[in-house]
């Protein structure tokens, strides 16, 4: 890099300087209009006042919930434990990179098949999952 090389960012922009005079395009009022609240310093209120009226987000029922555990627990298809032998845990899971290294928690649900005899130990299952392990030969230990 050399002194004579340097320029300016392109893509930054001068600040507008307001109030220069009405040449500027921002004297005088300085972009803010005639009277009223916004025209004033200091003259703004908080997100969604609706100047005294009951606002929008207060009109409109409350719905839905969104569990932090759902975040925290990782879905398993069944057909994705055949790659895997023996016990199955969470430790197992996460060294076959089945589930995500976060996930605190597994639940296999029923999707695809199974042969071979699993353990499953410390993973929820769920009945449909449950009863083709135990068909297979396998077991669920809580």
């Amino acid at each position: 890099m050399r002194l004579n090389t340097i320029k300016p960012d392109p893509h930054r922009t001068a600040a507008k300087r307001v109030g220069r005079g009405g040449g500027s395009g921002l004297g005088k009022t300085c972009g803010r209009g005639h009277k009223g609240q916004k025209a004033r310093a200091g003259g703004y209120h908080k997100v969604g006042f609706e100047g005294g009226q009951m606002p929008l987000q207060r009109r409109l029922p409350k719905f839905g919930f969104r569990s932090a555990m759902a975040a925290e627990t990782a879905s398993v298809r069944l057909s994705e434990l055949r790659d895997l032998d023996g016990t199955v845990d969470l430790a197992a899971l996460k060294a076959a990179n089945v589930i995500d290294a976060t996930a605190t928690r597994a639940r296999v649900f029923l999707s695809g098949s199974i042969e071979k005899a699993l353990v499953l130990k410390g993973v929820v299952a769920t009945k449909g999952a449950r009863a083709a392990i135990e068909a297979a030969g396998g077991r669920v230990e809580e």
